[in-house]
């Protein structure tokens, strides 16, 4: 499909824990499943978070909490 670290389409979703609105709209835009919108979330959200630690909202652990897949 895609280098999923690469997309970044939903950057700013990420980067403000808006974790449902940006897997949505990874799925729009790549036209995948849920679990593959998911998948490509949790990897850019990787890179954002060792390449731009400052930008986002919250630590990591307040980033997950209450999230279950």
């Amino acid at each position: 499909m895609t280098d999923d670290a690469t997309v970044d389409i939903a950057d700013e979703q990420i980067l403000s824990n808006q974790t449902i609105l940006g897997i949505k709209t990874l799925r729009e835009h790549l036209g995948c499943s849920l679990h593959e919108a998911l998948k490509v979330f949790v990897a850019r959200y990787e890179v954002l978070r060792a390449e731009r630690p400052g930008d986002f909202t919250c630590g990591h652990d307040e980033y997950w909490r209450g999230f279950y897949s």
